[in-house]
Order: C-alpha cells, then structure tokens, then sequence
C-alpha cells in the first residue's frame, strides 16, 4: 500500500532543509511524495529548486510586492486546504519556522491530518526574538504528531513544554544532510588568498537601527583592518537593500551582490575567514566546515554551536561586533581553536532517519499498535 506524504515548502532554506527527505522519500517504494511550493519567497525558492532539481507538483505562488505575514497566511490556508482535498494525504510535513510552515500546520490540524515538523524544538523562549518565528515554533508544537528534533537540547526544550517523549525523535538537521551532499558534488576547496569575512543579515527585528550598527560597524571593520574584504550577499527585502546600499556600496573592499546560488555561498564560506550573520542555517553549516561563526544577534535558538565553541554571540551593537571582530582577528590561537572542524548538528542521516520513523510508525499502525494521537 502506497501512503501519500505532501511536503510544503516556500523560501529557500526550507527547499535546501527538506530536498534530504523528499530525496529518501522519492526512492522509497511505499510512499508517493508530494510537494507543495507556497512560493513565499518566489525567486529564491525557484533557484533552489532548481539548482536541487525538485519538480514541484502545486505551486500556489502566493508572493506578493509588500505582504504581511497576516496577509500571506489568510491566503495561504485556502490555497493549502485545496491541495490537501485533492491529494488526501497520510501525512503533511514542513521544515522550519515561516508563516509556510505554521500554515500547513494548522491546515493539516483543520483537516485532522498528520503533521510531521522537521527541526522541531528550537527555543530562545522570547517571542520577540526571533519575530514572529519563535512564537510559529511554538504554536506549531501543539499540533504536531511527530516532533523531528534536530539536537538533544532541542528535544529536551519540547519535553519542558509537556511534548509527550513518544513523539519525540533526535534525527540531527537536514541541513547537514543537504551540505554534505553539496560537497560530495563541489570537490576540494580552492586555497583562500588574503582574510575575508562573510556577512548576511536580514532578520526582521534587525530592521532599522540594529541593521544600520552592524552596517556602521562593516565600515570600521575594514577601515581597521586594511587587509580584510568584506562579501555580502544582500537579501532582496527592500528594508535590508535600501540601508545596505546607501551604507556600504561603493567601498573598495566591500562587496555586495544578489543572493548566492546555494553552491556558491558554501564555496564563499570555505573561503571566508570569518563569518559574521543572523542566519540558523549558516550556524549550522559553519562548524562542519570549520568557520567561526560571531552570530549577530541576543539570542540564538542553537546553543550548541556556542557550547562547542564555534560561535559566539555578537549582538547588533556597532561597538561589541568591532571588539568581537578584532579580538578573533587579532588573537590567531583563539581564531584557530574556533575553526576547527565539529559536528554539533548531525552526522548528515537524517532525512532517511525521518522517512524510516515515518515508516515504521505507519507499519506499526497498520498492526494494531496504539500511536501517538494525531494532535
């Protein structure tokens, strides 16, 4: 008996974290895997699809110029609810934490549907930080059937909550699962010639002031430091493009360009000296690749990094980033202790771990034995 899995994704790091499990799922015989693309973010999605080379079966194409999250959801929901009436799924399954993933969530719990969350558990318990994504993590975690924790700690942050332990699964992140395939495709890395820093920024409670400090404190950076180049690949949102340009282009040693295609941004961080950023997935990928990660943000909803000592937390105040920058690029022992390569977020397995708990819960249901309830 074959089960149908719809899988929904709509920005580009939920194509990159998901391609791992819908890879095992298009090579197992008793599942038929359906993706559903929201198209959140339109053409970054779209390049990764296709650089991943995932055909998409409903593409519901719902970006629009200036959304809101209130707005994408209220068209979201119904566009869902259709693709779910016509494909009558066993299961729904979404990475992450965006306004796609908490719709197909609630869609899922609307039309008593299985929900399955890849990368479930991460918590900074602020609900401002990161906005609105901590409290998507939250809400999400009441209807999920099955909880796809990628960390210890991120499992142990769903038991605090009253997370029953039975829907619990330790899998380690996809992303390193989609990194470690990237890299089997890439070959050795070029040899890196001179110091260059890596910056992406583009989280939402960055908008405004906390975006312009980390901009001022680029440009004292590299006038510090006359040997270091700066790369940043600017996010197309109009309130992270606008400050960049009227801040840092122009500058000899400051380059800004679109964004990466994934292939090419892991090959600019092999070469990167440093990497400074407001992204999950590149605390994630970093450690494995040996880069030091100062993290630009209060807060971050993966510790381990922290704890292994990959990465550490710079904040977005203009001063603290230059000192953090400074003592990493003036300090080589401690800049090299933090470049060594660890693995804090998995051993690159889990999207076949999650297809095979997938598996082996359908089977034991079909044997009479007593699941978890859907919600």
């Amino acid at each position: 008996m074959t089960n149908t899995i719809v899988c929904v994704m709509g920005t580009r790091p939920e194509a990159i974290k998901m391609a791992p499990v819908v890879r095992a799922m298009k090579a197992a015989p008793w599942v038929r895997c359906v993706v559903a693309a929201t198209a959140q973010h339109r053409d970054l999605l779209d390049q990764m699809l296709a650089r991943l080379r995932i055909a998409v079966d409903h593409d519901l194409d719902l970006m629009m110029d200036g959304q809101t999250s209130s707005g994408l959801l209220a068209r979201m929901l119904p566009a869902l609810d259709e693709v779910l009436t016509h494909e009558q799924p066993d299961i729904v399954l979404a990475q992450g934490d965006t306004t796609s993933v908490f719709g197909a969530a609630l869609c899922a719990f609307h039309r008593r549907i299985a929900f399955g969350h890849v990368e479930a558990g991460l918590r900074t318990s602020n609900l401002e930080h990161p906005f609105p994504e901590e409290g998507y993590r939250q809400m999400i975690a009441r209807v999920a059937r099955w909880h796809f924790a990628p960390t210890i700690g991120a499992a142990r942050a769903l038991l605090a909550e009253g997370i029953a332990e039975d829907r619990i699964h330790v899998t380690g992140n996809t992303g390193i699962d989609a990194l470690f395939q990237a890299l089997g495709e890439m070959g050795a890395a070029p040899a890196a010639s001179g110091r260059s820093i890596l910056l992406t920024v583009h989280r939402r409670e960055s908008f405004g002031a906390p975006l312009r400090d980390i901009f001022a404190a680029i440009l004292k950076i590299v006038e510090q430091f006359p040997d270091v180049c700066v790369t940043y690949p600017v996010h197309p949102n109009p309130n992270v493009r606008d400050p960049a340009n009227e801040m840092l282009a122009g500058h000899p040693r400051i380059r800004l360009c679109d964004p990466l295609d994934y292939f090419e941004f892991i090959d600019r961080m092999r070469r990167s000296t440093l990497i400074l950023t407001d992204s999950g997935g590149i605390q994630e990928e970093a450690p494995a690749l040996g880069k030091p990660v100062l993290v630009l943000r209060d807060t971050t909803e993966r510790p381990e990094a922290l704890a292994c000592g990959s990465s550490r937390l710079a904040g977005t105040n203009a001063k603290r980033i230059v000192e953090e920058v400074s003592t990493l690029l003036e300090t080589p022992d401690l800049l090299t202790e933090m470049s060594q390569v660890r693995y804090p977020y998995g051993d690159g397995k889990a999207g076949q771990r999650i297809l095979d708990i997938l598996h082996g819960d359908i089977v034991a249901k079909r044997a009479g034995a007593v699941l978890p309830a859907t919600h």
